[in-house]
């Protein structure tokens, strides 16, 4: 019903008046628990290394990313994602490599986990970081080929699950992957392993800097990831495929990229009601960066930016701001 009242007698700027009322009558705050850091770990890296086209971000090696995890856990961020940055002489046209029990990614896992149990990791499960074409699958006839790929992913699920992984994040888009995996987990008794899936992943140019960050943009060849990612114009497809990955066993489900797709992280939370998360992409992160370094824009666009995801009806953000926001909160 509304508000029969007119002006004077409602004055919306009553309670905007003074800030701890702005306080105290907000709908949506942004915690720590909020934010989950994503994580570039290089292969044969000492230290780290800048990425020129992801401000204020760098790749890990090895040797320093406990200490970053000691670092996030001891500000207050209780979750990551890792990515891996592999060398190029290790990728093939299946990315075999997803599926070694000791590659970088495994390793890091392990590593970590035995430092810093507490922590959350999340896990991406995708060939394209492995692949020498940059596809997240494997190429027949220059074409993704949907089944022979959730073979693959599977193994690669089974890999990262007994290497510790928390959760694991389908990102390929493979029609039917979460039922092959949660399938594979559950035979494996890996009961708990939770399935984070990135159920509505749009084939976005806002993709561009995180590819360069891992290195599977430079050969992506005839085939587009068009033909298995989403169509950016479409809404109710990804309320299907949401709904798809429910029925078959996610646990969380994502919609990435987030800000420009907030209309729809609003249908999936109103729609289902489950756990539902955004990622901030790596065109988003920068795109903003990049407007406060050259002081076209404030730097309380960022903390804003996720509000805006919260207000949609996000429980949770990937962002590579995480670290940065959780000191302002702080």
């Amino acid at each position: 019903m509304l508000y029969k009242r007119k002006f004077p007698n409602t004055r919306l700027r009553r309670l905007r008046s003074k800030s701890f009322l702005r306080d105290l009558v907000r709908e949506n705050v942004l915690t720590g628990d909020d934010l989950i850091q994503p994580l570039f770990i290089k292969e044969d890296l000492s230290g780290t290394e800048e990425i020129q086209t992801m401000p204020g971000i760098s790749r890990f090696g090895l040797d320093v990313v406990e200490k970053e995890i000691e670092e996030l856990l001891a500000l207050g961020i209780k979750s990551v994602a890792l990515f891996p940055v592999i060398n190029p002489d290790k990728k093939n046209a299946d990315g075999t490599e997803a599926i070694n029990q000791n590659n970088l990614i495994c390793k890091a896992i392990k590593n970590i986990k035995a430092s810093h149990p507490e922590i959350i990791i999340i896990s991406d499960v995708a060939l394209d970081p492995y692949t020498d074409h940059g596809h997240d699958g494997i190429m027949v006839n220059e074409y993704v080929d949907n089944d022979k790929t959730l073979e693959e992913l599977v193994k690669q699920s089974l890999t990262l699950a007994e290497s510790g992984a928390d959760i694991l994040a389908p990102s390929d888009m493979m029609d039917g992957r979460i039922k092959v995996i949660r399938s594979a987990l559950e035979k494996n008794d890996f009961n708990n392993t939770i399935l984070l899936s990135y159920a509505a992943k749009y084939s976005s140019k806002f993709y561009g800097p995180f590819r360069d960050a891992v290195g599977s943009s430079s050969n992506l060849g005839k085939a587009s990831k068009d033909e298995y990612q989403m169509d950016v114009a479409n809404s109710d497809e990804a309320l299907h495929e949401v709904a798809l990955d429910l029925n078959e066993g996610a646990d969380i489900v994502m919609v990435k990229p987030g800000m420009p797709y907030l209309d729809i992280i609003s249908k999936v939370k109103e729609t289902f009601n489950v756990p539902t998360f955004a990622y901030q992409v790596s065109g988003e992160y920068s795109m903003l960066k990049s407007a406060i370094d050259n002081k076209w824009l404030d730097s309380e666009v960022i903390k804003e930016s996720l509000l805006c995801f919260k207000r949609a009806g996000a429980d949770a953000i990937l962002t590579y701001a995480a670290k940065e926001i959780i000191k302002e909160l702080n």
